[in-house]
């Protein structure tokens, strides 16, 4: 008994420290992996896509660099009409995310540089809707590489699997084994995210980038062909872990920040 009440005690003591002190806002402990919202919008036609920049470079993007997030947008390389943009937003972690949310109703500069863009009538859409993909950054890539400036074309891949256990064994098998031999053959990464909420579920997201069309090419066959590749895509662990892959061929824009 006395036991008991030691252990019972010993708890509230370490709950009281915790909730006290250790989460106090200046002593939060570090994270090491970033977190990632990624964005579709379906815009109205051509013209959207100009409000839209205006609306990202001169009220999201200072606010966000109060925080140290980035803000990558992109669009088709087939340029759909209507067209989409694409937009990657990187949080140094999700207790930023959180803390970004609250911004955008109480931050004064970005309220006053976002008011033009807010105050659109509804009949003049920007866009009709968008998607949204919330991720955490992997294990074995816990931050964003951006790409050299000579990026010409970005690969974004989503890897559905059938169940959760077959979305957790890929994630391992890029995080021990698969992100490596990437980079060894020039499948340069900028992001691999971990899908904790979204459209396609369980899944994970992934954005290469080349310098064009033809580097693309040949470094994927490089990666098909490698003795590395054949090896543990062999291994019973990593079997059926894709269902279906999805891919879209992306340009940055001219504002974007990755």
């Amino acid at each position: 008994m006395k036991r008991r009440n030691f252990l019972k005690a010993t708890a509230a003591a370490a709950a009281v420290t915790v909730t006290g002190s250790t989460l106090g806002a200046g002593n939060l402990p570090a994270q090491d992996n970033e977190f990632y919202e990624f964005r579709v919008y379906q815009l109205t036609g051509g013209g959207a896509k100009s409000t839209l920049k205006s609306y990202f470079t001169e009220a999201l993007m200072p606010l966000f660099k109060k925080f140290g997030a980035k803000l990558g947008a992109f669009e088709e390389l087939d340029k759909e009409d209507p067209p989409k943009v694409y937009t990657l937003f990187v949080y140094p972690s999700s207790q930023v995310y959180f803390q970004l949310q609250k911004e955008l109703t109480a931050d004064k500069d970005y309220l006053a540089a976002a008011k033009s863009y807010f105050e659109l009538p509804a009949n003049k859409l920007v866009f009709e809707r968008y998607e949204t993909f919330l991720m955490e950054a992997f294990n074995g890539i816990p931050k964003l590489k951006l790409p050299e400036k000579n990026r010409g074309l970005l690969e974004l891949r989503t890897y559905e699997s059938y169940n959760e256990d077959a979305a957790r064994r890929k994630v391992a098998m890029f995080d021990d084994e698969e992100l490596p031999l990437f980079e060894k053959v020039g499948l340069h990464p900028v992001f691999f995210g971990k899908i904790l909420a979204g459209k396609y579920m369980p899944a994970l997201m992934y954005m290469l980038w080349f310098t064009d069309m033809n580097e693309r090419e040949a470094n994927w066959k490089k990666f098909g062909e490698s003795p590395e590749w054949k090896a543990m895509s062999s291994k019973p662990i990593y079997a059926d872990t894709v269902s279906k892959v999805r891919k879209k061929f992306l340009v940055p824009t001219d504002y974007s920040q990755i």
